[in-house]
């Protein structure tokens, strides 16, 4: 049983019903102008759409639009906010990305943010509405939908407040009012007016919100009522004195966050494809497999606003210094380990949440999930190995998909027990009869052997001349044109 993982609605009754402040028709836009200062040119503003449930894909569109918005540079990010509301763990991992940013923030509540949209909402610096705009709450259930525990529940409800008293700061009234719309029991009172007795949570309008109060006057909630984004951000900066950036959301978050949570599966098949390529001659499908595996970890992270190109750059790198080992510098192994680092190294990376403008940091927390999620690929890939060595049937399809060898497991057998015979093969002309990378198979005078390159490549059909044995392999080498 999840507790607490979802904060869902329940029923709140509309403003209309509710004691709330007398109010007066509220001019289109209230907004204050900001003072340019000493930027050049206009401001650069990102416009981050949050729609729908609150989950995972609106997590990563928000978090990847941040970090875009740290490398550009932008002066203000807003946050287009409609939404019901939605799960709790994700509403913490939004707050704390936008305690990250180090620049300025705004919620244009364009329709509704109700429950975990209006702790959000309060997180950013500014609080903007539509006319039509209502921000309210409802308190922390399960998951499932059922009512938590009354002593889990206050639990929940004491730490929400703390919580916003420690992002409230610097607001007269938003950590109250917010505390009105998490805690049932709360009893908002501003100047002897009460404005949520205890038994509901609190909602309101966007002319509520704009209420002020206290000397000097100061609004409940919001910072201004604009028709638009773009008529906000008018008011705010002056006609054309900006330029947006607007993010758009794809089917893309969607798929990332259903790819991230197969994570370590994906990276164990990937991984293992990889192994079996190592392990078998020539080019095949595993490899193949394997590469687009990888590619697909990859392109989960960097939707999820985790990683960029350099991660899946680094990856690479390591699998050409692999490849090298393989190719050019068989034995030395300290190539192919450096290879390894990195391509596991990247991994990690692409999964860290690591920051723009930040200095890296190796905590636990940072990189604890990352880890576990490699291991577990490790490990997948370890028990797929074993198993496809002792269960996998050979076959015409297993042959073809491996470049298995065409003399079979009896031949192997043949090839230990002959060994003594293959050594008089030392100096015998042969044939690649496939591509040497660097194993392959050749032919030595009509009959088929496992063979090797100790250096560089040999393509299908060039003649080789046998220098030796390794193993159970031939050691073999081109002809030059001179020596044919």
């Amino acid at each position: 049983m999840a507790l607490a993982v979802g904060y869902a609605l329940e029923e709140v009754p509309p403003p209309s019903s509710r004691s709330a402040p007398e109010t007066t028709s509220t001019p289109a836009v209230t907004v204050e102008r900001e003072d340019p200062g000493t930027r050049e040119g206009p401001a650069q503003v990102v416009v981050i759409p949050v729609r729908d449930q609150i989950a995972p894909p609106i997590l990563y569109v928000i978090r990847r639009g941040l970090k875009d918005a740290i490398d550009s540079g932008a002066d203000l990010v807003v946050l287009d906010m409609e939404t019901p509301g939605g799960r709790l763990d994700t509403t913490f991992e939004i707050l704390e990305a936008l305690d990250r940013f180090p620049g300025a923030t705004a919620t244009f509540v364009n329709k509704e943010a109700i429950s975990a949209g209006a702790f959000i909402s309060a997180m950013t610096d500014d609080i903007y509405f539509a006319p039509t705009g209502v921000i309210g709450a409802a308190a922390p259930v399960m998951s499932s939908g059922g009512e938590i525990d009354e002593s889990m529940k206050q639990k929940i409800v004491s730490y929400l407040r703390a919580r916003i008293r420690a992002i409230s700061e610097g607001h007269a009234y938003r950590g109250e009012v917010i505390s009105a719309m998490i805690d049932a029991d709360y009893v908002l009172e501003i100047e002897g007016e009460i404005l949520k007795p205890a038994g509901e949570l609190l909602s309101l309008t966007a002319s509520e919100a704009a209420k002020t109060y206290g000397n000097p006057p100061q609004p409940l909630l919001a910072a201004g009522i604009a028709e638009s984004i773009d008529e906000l951000l008018d008011a705010r900066f002056g006609e054309g004195g900006y330029e947006v950036t607007k993010l758009v959301t794809t089917w893309s978050e969607d798929l990332a966050a259903f790819l991230n949570g197969i994570s370590p599966l994906l990276l164990g098949l990937g991984f293992l494809g990889l192994f079996i390529e190592f392990k078998t001659p020539g080019f095949g499908v595993f490899g193949i497999l394997g590469g687009i595996f990888v590619v697909i970890v990859f392109f989960g992270q960097y939707t999820a606003g985790l990683s960029g190109h350099e991660p899946a750059l680094f990856f690479f790198l390591g699998v050409i210094l692999v490849l090298l080992e393989l190719l050019f510098f068989p034995g030395i192994f300290v190539v192919a380990l450096s290879g390894v680092g990195l391509m596991l190294g990247s991994l990690v990376w692409a999964m860290a949440d690591f920051w723009p403008n930040e200095p890296i940091s190796f905590s636990g927390d940072v990189l604890f999930q990352p880890l576990m999620n490699v291991a577990m690929g490790l490990i997948i890939a370890l028990v797929g190995g074993i198993a496809a060595v002792r269960f996998m049937p050979g076959g015409w399809i297993w042959d073809r998909l491996v470049l298995a060898t065409a003399v079979g497991d009896a031949s192997q057998v043949e090839i230990a027990a002959e060994a003594a015979a293959e050594e008089a093969l030392v100096g015998e002309i042969g044939e690649a009869q496939t591509d040497l990378f660097p194993s392959g198979q050749v032919s030595v005078n009509g009959k088929w052997y496992t063979a090797k390159v100790a250096v560089g490549t040999v393509e299908k059909g060039t003649r080789v001349r046998v220098s030796g044995r390794d193993g159970f392999n031939l050691m073999v080498k081109p002809i030059e044109e001179d020596e044919a």
